[in-house]
This record gives C-alpha cells, sequence and structure tokens, in this order.
C-alpha cells in the first residue's frame, strides 16, 4: 500500500485515517493480528462481505440527515469505491459494498470533505443515534429532538469510553409519545416531555431484541434536558466496565441489566457521576432548524406549471405519502424506497431536487425510506412529476405494504435465508392482491435473515424470521412466522410471539392466510393486535400448520428466493458486533498507545478523555497478564479482582503504593476529572505498564 494525503482540514479527523491506512499496511505485513485488526476496522464502519475480499462500508448518518452536498458526496464515493448502489438501513446509515480494504482510508477521506464519517458505525461502540425523521416538523412534538440527538453524536464521537466495549451501544431520540424511534427496543431511549415548561425527557434503559427480546425499564418519567448527556456518559462507563466480553451472546446491556438489576445498575451510575466531565450539559437548539434559510430561499421560487394527467394516481399518493409539517403551508413528502436499495444516479437528481426547491436537507427513515422536507404545498404536482420520473411516487410509504428487510444472505456473513427477495415476493402479493394495505399504516412487515434481527422482525406486527429446515438429507431455506408486536407509544411496546416454522418459499400463502382470517373474522373495529391476542397463539399455529408440512416439498422449495441453484446453509462469523481474542503481545502494545492518547488528550486540556485512556490501559495491561495464565477475562470488573488475586496478593507484581489493585483503578470514580488527577492517574498508568512489562519479559526469559 502507498501513503496518501487525505486533504482533510479537521487535524483529528486526518490521524484516524492516516492511522487506519497504517494499520492496514500493517496488518497486509503480518505485523497486527487478524483478530485485533478486525476490532479496529470495524469500528471505522468497515465490515467483511459474505463474499471474500470485499468490505461493506457502513456511513453514519446521525438521525438519518443528509444534505444536497452530503449526498452527492456519498454518490460520487459509491461510483467511485462500490456499484453504484446505496442501501438505507434501519438505523438510518447508508451502506455501500463490494469495497477494496486498501482502499478504504481514500474513501472516508472523501467522505469527510463534506462531514460525512464511517467512525463507529459497526463494532462494539455507541453507534449512530437515531432519531424520527419527522422530528423538527412533526405536528405533536413538545420541541425538535434533532439538536438533542445531534449533541448526542458529537459527543459520543471518538469518545474513549465507547471505543472497545464488550457490544454495541444504541440510542434513539423519538420526535413525540408516538415513540416512532422506538425507544423501548434501545440500550437508551429518549422520548420529548415538557414538565412546568421545561424540555425533559422520558428515559428508557437496556431494550434490545435479537434471540431473547427485552422491553426497556422507564428508569426516568422526566429528565431535565441539560442532564442527558451526564447520564448517557455515566450509562456507557459503567456498561464498560461491567458488561460481559467473553461470550458474545450474553454480551448486550440488556443482559447485564438481568444480572445486576436495574437498581444496582442505575445506583452505579449515579455513583460514576463525580468521574464524568460535566453535571449538565446544556444543548444548543439554535441553527438546527433548516426551516427559516429553508422559507427565505423558497418564497420567491415562481411555481412551474404542471398537468396531472392522472388526477386519482395523484390523490392517492398525497393521501399515502405526504404529511403536514407543523410549519404552515408546508408538507413533507416520503418516498417509498424497496428493500431500502436506491442508485447513484437518481440520488444525484434528488439532491439537486430538495437543494432548489425544499428545504436542501432530506431524512433516511428507521423503514428504510427517504422523507423530503420543507416543501411547499403549492409545489406539489411538480415534486410529483419530477419524483415520478426518478420512479420515487410508488404509494403506501410506512404502509403495511411497505416491508422492512435486513440483506439478509445477499452480503451478510450471519444470513441463514434471503431477506430482501420474500420482502419483494411479499409486497408485490399486498399490492396486486390486498390493495387495501397500501393506505393501512396499523400493520407492519419485518423480515430478518437471521435471530439477530437487524430486520426488527421480532416487534412486527407479521414479522418473518429466515432459518433452515431440513427434509430427510436435504435443507431448505424456511421462514419462521412471528405475530403480535407492535409500538404501542410514549415507551411501550410489544414483542411478537413465534408462532410456526415453514419453507420459504411459503411465505406468500403464509401472508395470505393471516391476512385472509383477519378480513373475515375480526369484529368491527377490532385491530390486527387485538384481534391476535383475542384468537391466541395456538389458534395461528393451526391455521398456518399444513404449510409447515416438510413431506411434500417441491424442487423449487429446496431454492432461496433469487436463486437458482439448491440452497445450502452457510452461515459466516459475525463481525459486527464480534468480540474479539486478544494476544498478549498486542494488548501490552496497545496498552502504551493508550497511555501516549492520555498524553495527548492531557495537552489539550481533555482531562476526562486522558483519565479514560488511562483506565483502559491499566485494565489492557492487567487483562494481558490474565489471558497468559489462562484466566477468565469476561469483564473489567472481574479483571480488578483476579489481578488483585493472582498477580497482587502472590507477589508477583508490586504496585508503586502498596494497596490493592482495586485502589489504583478505580481512582477514576473517586475523583473530579481535573488537570492535576489527569496527569496523577497518567502517571500511575505509566508505572503500572512498566512493571508488568517487566515481569512478563523476566518471566519469558524463565520459561
Amino acid at each position: 500500500m502507498q501513503s496518501f494525503r487525505t486533504e482533510i482540514e479537521n487535524p483529528v479527523v486526518e490521524k484516524d485515517i492516516i492511522d487506519l491506512e497504517r494499520k492496514i499496511r500493517q496488518f497486509r505485513e503480518g505485523k497486527v493480528d487478524d483478530e485485533r485488526f478486525r476490532s479496529l476496522r470495524l469500528a471505522r464502519g468497515i465490515y467483511g462481505q459474505r463474499q471474500p475480499g470485499v468490505q461493506m462500508i457502513r456511513i453514519k448518518l446521525p438521525y438519518g440527515k443528509v444534505t444536497s452536498e452530503q449526498l452527492h458526496r456519498i454518490a460520487d464515493v459509491s461510483d467511485k469505491y462500490s456499484t453504484g448502489r446505496l442501501h438505507i438501513t434501519t438505523r438510518q446509515d447508508i451502506q455501500i459494498h463490494y469495497v477494496s480494504l486498501d482502499r478504504t482510508p481514500e474513501l472516508w477521506a472523501e467522505l469527510e470533505k463534506d462531514s460525512v464519517t464511517i467512525r463507529e458505525a459497526c463494532g462494539n461502540t455507541v453507534r449512530n443515534v437515531t432519531a424520527s425523521e419527522t422530528a423538527g416538523i412533526d405536528t405533536e412534538e413538545p420541541f425538535d429532538v434533532t439538536p438533542y440527538a445531534d449533541a448526542t453524536f458529537r459527543y459520543m464521537l471518538r469518545n474513549p469510553i465507547g471505543q472497545e466495549m464488550g457490544r454495541k451501544f444504541k440510542i434513539s431520540f423519538s420526535s413525540s409519545d408516538a415513540d416512532t424511534a422506538l425507544s423501548y427496543m434501545h440500550d437508551l431511549g429518549f422520548i420529548p416531555k415538557i414538565r412546568d415548561g421545561k424540555r425533559g425527557f422520558k428515559v428508557l434503559l437496556g431494550g434490545g431484541l435479537g434471540s431473547q427480546p427485552r422491553h426497556a425499564d422507564v428508569i426516568y418519567e422526566f429528565l431535565e434536558a441539560e442532564r442527558i448527556i451526564p447520564l448517557i456518559e455515566g450509562v456507557v462507563r459503567i456498561f464498560d466496565r461491567y458488561g460481559e466480553r467473553a461470550k458474545r451472546m450474553k454480551a448486550r446491556m440488556k443482559f447485564l441489566l438481568k444480572d445486576m438489576g436495574v437498581e444496582e445498575f442505575t445506583r452505579l451510575v449515579k455513583e460514576e457521576q463525580k468521574a464524568v466531565p460535566y453535571d449538565t450539559y446544556p444543548i444548543e437548539t439554535e441553527g438546527f432548524d433548516s426551516f427559516p434559510a429553508a422559507l427565505e430561499n423558497l418564497e420567491h421560487i415562481e411555481v412551474p406549471r404542471v398537468e396531472i394527467d392522472d388526477a386519482e394516481a395523484y390523490e392517492h399518493w398525497k393521501k399515502t405519502n405526504v404529511f403536514p409539517q407543523k410549519q404552515q403551508g408546508f408538507v413533507a413528502v416520503g418516498i417509498k424506497v424497496v428493500i431500502g436499495d436506491f442508485y447513484t444516479d437518481k440520488a444525484r437528481k434528488l439532491a439537486d431536487l430538495v437543494r432548489k426547491y425544499a428545504g436542501n436537507e432530506l431524512r433516511f427513515s428507521l423503514r428504510q425510506n427517504i422523507l423530503l422536507r420543507h416543501v411547499r404545498e403549492d409545489l406539489l404536482p411538480f415534486f410529483y412529476r419530477e419524483l415520478g420520473a426518478l420512479g420515487f411516487t410508488q404509494v403506501g410509504y410506512d404502509s403495511t405494504a411497505d416491508i422492512t428487510a435486513c440483506p439478509g444472505t445477499d452480503t451478510c456473513n450471519l444470513g441463514i435465508a434471503n431477506s430482501t427477495g420474500i420482502a419483494q415476493v411479499l409486497e408485490e402479493v399486498l399490492s396486486e392482491e390486498y390493495p387495501e394495505y397500501l393506505d393501512n399504516k396499523d400493520v407492519a412487515i419485518k423480515i430478518s435473515g437471521c435471530m439477530n434481527a437487524c430486520g426488527q422482525h421480532m416487534m412486527a406486527h407479521i414479522g418473518f424470521q429466515g432459518m433452515s429446515i431440513r427434509s430427510g438429507k436435504l435443507v431448505a431455506p424456511a421462514l419462521q412466522v412471528l405475530l403480535g408486536g407492535g409500538v404501542l407509544g410514549d415507551g411501550q411496546g410489544r414483542f411478537s410471539d413465534k408462532v410456526i416454522k415453514i419453507p420459504s418459499k411459503r411465505g406468500p400463502q403464509a401472508l395470505r392466510t393471516i391476512l385472509d382470517d383477519f378480513r373475515a373474522n375480526a369484529e368491527e373495529g377490532e385491530n390486527f393486535l387485538g384481534y391476535y391476542d383475542r384468537q391466541g397463539k395456538t389458534y395461528f399455529y393451526d391455521i398456518l400448520k399444513p404449510l409447515s408440512e416438510t413431506d411434500n416439498l417441491t424442487e423449487d422449495d429446496f431454492r432461496d428466493w433469487g436463486h437458482t441453484e439448491n440452497y445450502k446453509q452457510e452461515v459466516g462469523v459475525g463481525e459486527c458486533a464480534g468480540v474479539v481474542i486478544d494476544l498478549v503481545a498486542t494488548l501490552l502494545y496497545e496498552s502504551e498507545e493508550k497511555i501516549e492518547g492520555a498524553g495527548t488528550a492531557l495537552e489539550a486540556g481533555k482531562w476526562a478523555d486522558s483519565i479514560y485512556h488511562s483506565y483502559t490501559s491499566i485494565i489492557n495491561t492487567a487483562k494481558a497478564l490474565l489471558l497468559a495464565e489462562g484466566k477468565k477475562t469476561n469483564t473489567h470488573a472481574g479483571i480488578i479482582d483476579q489481578f488483585q488475586d493472582v498477580f497482587v496478593v502472590t507477589g508477583k507484581v508490586e504496585l508503586q503504593a502498596g494497596g490493592e489493585f482495586s485502589d489504583l483503578v478505580y481512582q477514576i470514580r473517586k475523583n473530579e476529572p481535573t488537570g492535576d488527577f489527569a496527569g496523577k492517574y497518567m502517571q500511575d498508568a505509566i508505572t503500572f505498564v512498566n512493571r508488568v512489562k517487566s515481569y512478563r519479559e523476566e518471566e519469558l526469559i524463565a520459561s
């Protein structure tokens, strides 16, 4: 690999990109362990695809906001380094595929020219901060949550507390009690409230999907807005310290809360607040709403004359895809993007359209769609024509016929069955046979290619999960049918029940059976969840059971959607939040790097960052010796306790001031983040690392 110039003005970003290029070179030269390198690249949004030798790049777009300039930049990057296809995720990111690892630093540098990042889009980090795509224009919102989501994103980006946790960490901000950002399934979820004229949030902790979904707990009915950043930092610190690190399937926040209990966890968070650099963190709210600038620019636009050829189709589109804003005279326009995929030629034209005729921004939605904001109501016929030319006027935005699906076996290592193929077929079934569901927003259908629930099937009214099924010696693609999930609002939600497993090619008939039964037997005014509860899980199992038989499979049943060859279950190693196995030498080397980071932060006056780098250095160093002894290193807290017993009590490693190892480490929570303490703690870390290195060298010589 050749070194390159990034031409990035921000020195922090430039250093980050150059460091990635250096680590890739070291990896190619065999100087960096494969597992450790995986952790580093994942934290830079670089994910190994199912196809060997290429990467998926996840572009991190906080709360889904993209300007015209940024969308042009993303399109250019996709054409230059990828295939020209853009995929919208259920976390409001953009993914591009089939990228060479060696080209990722220059790709990242190109994106940063328009302030677009891939940092912490994957890996064991604080992931993209999501929010309702209607935030700022929602007619029901108490206030715009965009500034708070933005402040959270910026505060956590490159923050040392969230770089190497046991698993990923997800945060959401809903715009209103409708809870469209799904707070109840997030590690931290925020719903805006106003109490006595003051802004604040209802706060939920510890939700999650996957094979063992957990409904988040309400830890605050009302938390003042200026206190959310200190709370977030405290929660992430405690999760980092006590979260599982060895058993990947038990490493999410929901499992830590199950083991520890919410009361004990929140006690530790409060105890940690002394170490957090801010008691309160006021958030600037001015300048986030693009409406004032949009209004000024749009007031003088001449309305292009447009003749509508099909008035009925136009009115149907307005009914399902156009929404009033709280700003009078303006509307938002929803674009239904089938399975979240669109291409760069259309992206550029869309970017030009919103720059000239709207608020110069769009937002990607949690349901893999696009929302155009600040569209003058009298410009709707023009937008209908322009969007129609791009194929972007399909009705049913956010409706039952707007199915959410993860990439599945198209590109994901963990995929068991094809998600996108079945999603497209089911959308065709709905459009052709159940047109009434194009206007229905009360039933959501979601599909995931495996149990990890990236397609959010566990919270759908009707969900499908990719699986496999055996018939004799042969294996066929299958779907687990789930029913009864949904968002109830104000932090409440339901997880769906696993009802039955069927061959994948029978998915369309399963959907027909469910919808036909609902149409025939629902009571007047009864919604789908009410109907499901009244009939019960066993009832639906019985009506779907004929579809589950495997003794009558046809040749076609052994081919997954979109494939011509027989199905093979080939599940790779998942990377998105994989727990890495660190080598002793690598950990000790990284401990020194952490101390360098502590020194850099100290010089910059970032006391809390310096302290956390020193803390991580001490922990990594202790972990290295424990691994060398074959000890478990599941949590930071466990490392601290074990190191005391194995190395300090036995006299193998002497601490500078005597006492216990926990006294050295837990200075971090007993001292305020001052410059004096940051300097002292860094020196303590240096002394400890040097003593452990000396001990390690002596042990290696003796052996």
